[in-house]
């Protein structure tokens, strides 16, 4: 799921993140986040922009949940120490880390902003790759490392994910945020019992015993240089801890297992740096860097086997060259008299190339019994002549007395070191009983009565495996411990079933996915009626639904309420607007009608609002017309011109005058234009003739 920290795929933000506060805020007056690019278990990685350098950068926020509680705040705090002590480093292939902050308890770092993509996201494309290419993409990775050991600091979590890869081919290290500070006192992994790190990179002394230093990172390069090569992870499991197991019982096996026609030089590197025992590792990323130098260029000089290289890089213990050294100079300690030494085909022995111990042949050796002075053994004369002239026999040999006690000796020696061997190899371990398939309680009850003390790992999800039931042992059922061992087990939480989410924030809902081992996919959005803006509406596959862990589930997110457009309905048919608001889910309010001199009956004088959209289920209020106010002309028949025209006028009336075909100068109304008694709209005009 997780997109590394620091980089942007194909120049874009990636999807924004609907619903989350920090979207549009500024931190500390100076960074505005703008978009949302990833998100891991720890923190998550915004898009951002430098106010006062003007310029865009990243920006890690960690999860507030991590704030919280005294160990939290502890984690906390060193994220910031530690993010500060990261920021001293400057080197081309390093992301750089250029500012840190805690703005109101949202804790923060600033760095590079990379446009590119991860190496991830090359192996899936590229890989197997060709030995040449592979050292080619990993000698920027080892020489960012080597000068980070330098400074005193490890890296802990080297990984695909956090090799960036730029648009323009530079390849930079990331988050080296989580890396720590070397110390004699403090060299542990795990923070409050939470191992950091990613499990299929995890040195095997990290899951013993959470120590680290440099030579974690020397193996976690190996894992990935394995990985380059072939493809594939070189251990795999149903479950993080069988993944972590193998990584302490087993090696890397060799990369030409996978791809024949790797020379053996290549197989010699990937096991000096993924030696399972970190003294037979290269004791930094410096010493690595060389020895990967020296295998680019026999592969450049087109060397398809070179015995020699082979040999320097096999990862042989360099104690045992030491011991062999101190037996040859006792041998040679042995004083005139001594037979010489004689032995079989000599044994070859190489040593670490990087302890400065030379190469030596030795073979096995055979020392003679030194010759008493005076006394010549010969086979054919088992006991010296007497010598004329002394005064007393010569001693006997005790030879034969002193064998007799050295054969005893060593009896005793065989007797008492094949009993303590038996001992402290067989007779003082148990063995464990076999717990897988059994609840808790009787699993703990079985081990307590043997003496075992139990411990718990994080329980996994189990489609086969009853909820509570143990899943796994280690070490396992039949495994030969010491009373007082700690076994840790297993348990099952069931079957996997996608969440609940609908109602949820986005972030909450990605979270309650990572919490049950589920891979959040990606978000769509669409309306919706019921559930607010930036709440989750459904999931896909739905919740309830069986999954195993590391399958992908999408999101669906709320945009809110639709709007719905309302229209302009003024001077249009009442009836038709009510048509078309019923079927857009709206509600039409006739208030009132109202008499209007241009408007015909049943047409909109006004609305309310007169534009815009509403929600399903609101009013549009109107006032509709009843058309012209209607008024019936009075008889003004016989009235003067200048009474009957205020009398018109007075009834709302505009008034014409007209003499009439047949006048007479009486100036008297003769009849009117409409005619007395007729219903007319107010305001008409009405002619008047008179005589």
């Amino acid at each position: 799921m997780e997109q590394d920290a620091h980089v942007r795929s194909g120049g874009s933000s990636g999807p924004a993140a609907s619903g989350d506060a920090l979207l549009g805020r500024v931190l500390d007056r100076r960074y505005r986040v703008d978009s949302r690019i990833a998100r891991g278990g720890m923190a998550s990685v915004y898009e951002a922009h430098d106010l006062r350098l003007d310029r865009t950068v990243a920006v890690k926020v960690m999860h507030a949940g991590l704030g919280d509680g005294a160990a939290d705040r502890d984690f906390a705090e060193r994220f910031v120490r530690e993010a500060r002590a990261a920021a001293r480093l400057s080197h081309p292939n390093v992301v750089a880390v250029y500012d840190q902050g805690d703005d109101d308890g949202v804790v923060y770092l600033v760095m590079e902003l990379i446009t590119g993509h991860t190496l991830r996201d090359t192996i899936g494309k590229e890989s197997p790759m060709t030995p040449a290419r592979a050292l080619a993409v990993l000698e920027p990775v080892v020489s960012a490392l080597a000068t980070a050991h330098r400074a005193g600091l490890i890296h802990r979590d080297v990984k695909p994910e956090n090799v960036l890869i730029a648009d323009d081919g530079r390849i930079k290290v990331a988050d080296f945020g989580l890396a720590k500070a070397v110390s004699a006192d403090t060299q542990h992994t795990a923070t409050q019992g939470v191992l950091i790190g990613t499990v299929s990179y995890l040195a095997p002394e990290l899951v013993t015993d959470g120590r680290a230093d440099a030579r974690a990172d020397v193996y976690a390069v190996g894992v990935v240089l394995y990985e380059l090569l072939t493809g594939v992870k070189p251990h795999a499991g149903e479950s993080p801890i069988q993944v972590a197991y193998r990584h302490v019982h087993h090696d890397v096996p060799p990369p030409s297992e996978r791809v024949r026609e790797l020379p053996p030089y290549v197989d010699a590197l990937v096991a000096r740096a993924t030696a399972r025992d970190p003294s037979r590792r290269p004791a930094d990323a410096a010493v690595l860097l060389h020895q990967l130098h020296r295998v680019s260029h026999a592969l450049a000089d087109g060397v398809r086997d070179d015995p020699e290289l082979t040999q320097d890089l096999a990862p042989i213990l360099a104690s045992l060259a030491t011991d062999i050294d101190a037996e040859a100079e006792a041998e040679a300690e042995v004083g005139t008299g001594t037979a010489p030494i004689v032995g079989e085909e000599p044994s070859r022995v190489w040593s670490d190339a990087s302890s400065g111990h030379a190469t030596r042949t030795i073979g096995p050796m055979t020392r003679a019994i030194p010759e008493r002075a005076g006394e010549p053994v010969s086979p054919s004369s088992p006991e010296p002549a007497p010598t004329a002239g002394r005064g007393r026999e010569p001693r006997r040999p005790r030879r034969r007395r002193r064998g007799l006690l050295i054969l005893l000796l060593a009896l005793l020696l065989a007797v008492g070191v094949g009993g303590g061997a038996y001992w402290y190899g067989y007779a003082r371990y148990i063995t464990a009983p076999k717990v897988t398939g059994l609840e808790q309680a009787a699993a703990e009850s079985a081990l307590g009565d043997a003496d075992l003390v139990v411990a718990f790992a994080d329980p996994v999800y189990d489609q086969s495996v009853p909820q509570g039931t143990v899943v796994e042992s280690d070490p396992k059922g039949g495994s030969r411990v010491l009373p007082g061992d700690t076994v840790t087990l297993t348990l099952s939480l069931g079957k996997l079933l996608v969440p609940k989410t609908k109602g949820l924030s986005e972030d909450d809902a990605q979270q309650r996915l990572v919490e049950r081992q589920l891979e959040f996919g990606e978000s769509s959005q669409r309306f919706s009626e019921g559930v607010p803006e930036g709440q989750v509406i459904a999931s896909t596959p739905k919740a309830g639904t069986e999954l195993k862990p590391g399958d992908v589930v999408d999101l669906v997110v709320s945009k809110g309420r639709r709007p719905i457009p309302v229209g302009e309905w003024i001077g249009k048919q009442v009836d038709r607007m009510r048509t078309v608001l019923e079927r857009r889910k709206l509600v039409l309010v006739v208030d009132g009608e109202d008499f209007h001199d241009t408007l015909p009956a049943g047409a909109v004088i006004s609305q309310q609002p007169s534009q815009g959209t509403l929600f399903r289920g609101q009013e549009v209020h109107v006032r509709v017309s009843k058309g012209p106010e209607l008024v019936e002309v009075p008889s003004v028949f016989g009235m003067s011109a200048g009474d009957a025209e205020a009398t018109l006028r007075s009834a709302g009336f505009d008034v014409r005058v007209e003499q009439a075909d047949f006048y007479f100068g009486f100036n008297r109304v003769s009849s009117t234009n409409p005619s007395s008694g007729n219903a007319v709209p107010k305001g008409s005009t009405i002619t008047i003739y008179v005589a």
